[in-house]
Parts: C-alpha cells; structure tokens; sequence
C-alpha cells in the first residue's frame, strides 16, 4: 500500500495534516494524489476491459500468441492498441503461453548418400510463391509410448503449408508423400528448389527420381547443423506448441492425425507470421495475387 493511499484509509480517524507529517508527505503531493485518483481508476477499468479481449485472442489461439500476434488480431478487429500496452497487460495479468518439451532428433544422414548442394545459404526468404520451399520431418508423440511422424513442405514466401504427410514410420513415402502433396495444392512445383537437411529419406534415390521428375532442384545444408533448416524447426516448434498445449503426447493416433490437421489448417488460414507482416500465409499470398494485378491493370 501506497503512503497516500494510507493517508485516504485514516483520514476519517486522524487530520490529513497529522498524518502527512507522520508519514513524512507533503499535504500538497498528497492532494495531487487524490485528485488523479479518479482517471488511475479509470485507467484500470479500460486495462482490465483490454485485459479480457487479450485474453480472448490469446485462449482462441490456444495459448499460443505473444504481444505481437495478439496487437494483429486486436488491430485487425478494430482496437486502436499499441504494442507496448499489450505486452504490459500481458505481463500484468500473467497471460502467458506454454512451453516446449525437449525434442527428439528425427534426422538420420545417410553416409553414402551423394552431395546435394546449399542452393539457400540460411536465406529462407523468397520475392514470389513457389520459387523456394523447404521441408523437415518431426515426431508426434502417442500416449502409448509410439509416435506418428509428420513431413511438411513450406512455402519459402509465406511460409505457407503446401503439403504435408503422417505416417507411423520414417520411410521415404513419408516425404514424397508430401512432396506430391505440394505439387497438387500448387499445380505443379516445375523449376522451384526444394531445401532439406541429410535425413535418409531426403537423400534417397527415391526422393531424387520424384525431384527429377517434378522438376525440382534439391537443396541441403551441412550434415549436423540445425541452423541451416533453422526455419522449419521453428514451424514444427510453433506447431508442437500451439497443438500439445503443454500436454505429453496427442493421445491415440486418430486423435493426432485430428489435431494437427485442425492446426495446419488454422495456421494456413488464421494464424499470423511475423515474417508476413503479422498476416497469415492464405491472406500473405492474397494480397501479394491482389498487388500484382493491379500493378499489370
């Protein structure tokens, strides 16, 4: 408690004087106080307001946004906000995400595998859809103690899921499941790169024959170094995140294949990327078709 608010609590039972000097306040600060008293109270009305419709986006995104993301969605709704005060209110009323468990290493180099060489140098961007993807296998964790395992394709530009396979197995159907997959929501994937890191099935013969015949380069980073597939990580990071909730496993294999389709869905569709300018990958692209055709009008 505040010298001044104890001043307020006690000038009932004692002069303000009295207890200014006690307290060694200045009776002039202390009216200052009083008089503000009004618009503090009012201010926290409006952060307690602010506080519920964060919290409303933070529990519709499960847990899953920080300020950022959170600021977007506010904005996109209509909030004039800045920032700064939602990750104060954040803060302020512990509306926090969860956290990650520690993964398990899904990438297996093949040691005769042949040299594919680093066509991305750690640049994960790319000016246009469909120049550049990228791709990486994670594993999904079952109640039993087994695992499913998920291959995804990312769009280097949006970041958005073009394809993506769930296997119980890290074979390589795996991988060009969803390879093919991307050809499919894409039309066609005929002169892109595709950049993986050395895991078996990214190196197998296989894999390079349905590269030859879609008409995709292949691009690898160095064997063992995390950071040359750095973004993919990070997507199936936020989407461990975002659809375990701080849980062990996903449950049964029906559960799973349920839930992280539900999530790849949301996050093509609603979930905002820093790197789109806090937009979602399908509204990414959308404005990008848009931008182009009025540009060529």
């Amino acid at each position: 408690m505040s010298r001044f608010q104890f001043v307020d609590d006690h000038r009932d039972a004692f002069e303000v004087k009295r207890l200014c000097e006690v307290l060694d306040l200045n009776r002039s600060s202390y009216y200052q106080w009083l008089a503000g008293r009004q618009a503090r109270a009012a201010r926290l009305r409006k952060d307690r307001l602010l506080a519920e419709e964060i919290r409303e986006v933070h529990g519709e995104f499960r847990g899953t946004y920080g300020s950022p993301r959170v600021t977007a969605e506010l904005r996109e709704k209509g909030r004039r906000v800045n920032e700064k005060r939602v990750a104060r209110l954040m803060r302020t009323f512990s509306i926090t995400g969860v956290h990650l468990r520690r993964r398990v290493r899904t990438t297996i180099p093949d040691p005769a595998a042949s040299q594919v060489p680093d066509l991305f140098q750690r640049d994960f961007t790319a000016t246009e859809p469909g120049r550049k993807y990228m791709g990486e296998i994670t594993h999904l964790p079952l109640e039993n103690g087994k695992f499913l395992y998920l291959a995804t394709v990312l769009d280097c530009f949006s970041r958005r899921v073009a394809g993506w396979s769930i296997a119980d197995h890290m074979r390589t159907s795996l991988v060009t499941d969803a390879l093919r997959m991307a050809a499919r929501t894409r039309a066609g994937l005929d002169g892109s790169v595709f950049h993986s890191d050395h895991g078996a099935q990214y190196v197998s013969r296989a894999f390079a024959d349905l590269c030859t015949e879609l008409g995709v380069t292949r691009s690898m980073g160095a064997v063992g170094i995390s950071a040359d597939n750095a973004a993919c990580e990070s997507f199936h990071a936020s989407l461990k995140h975002g659809a375990l909730q701080g849980a062990r496993d996903y449950g049964d294999r029906a559960a799973c294949r349920s839930t992280v389709f539900a999530w790849l869905t949301r996050y093509n569709t609603r979930r905002r990327d820093s790197a789109n300018g806090h937009l979602s990958p399908n509204e990414y692209e959308r404005r990008r078709r848009t931008a182009k055709l009025t540009l060529a009008a």
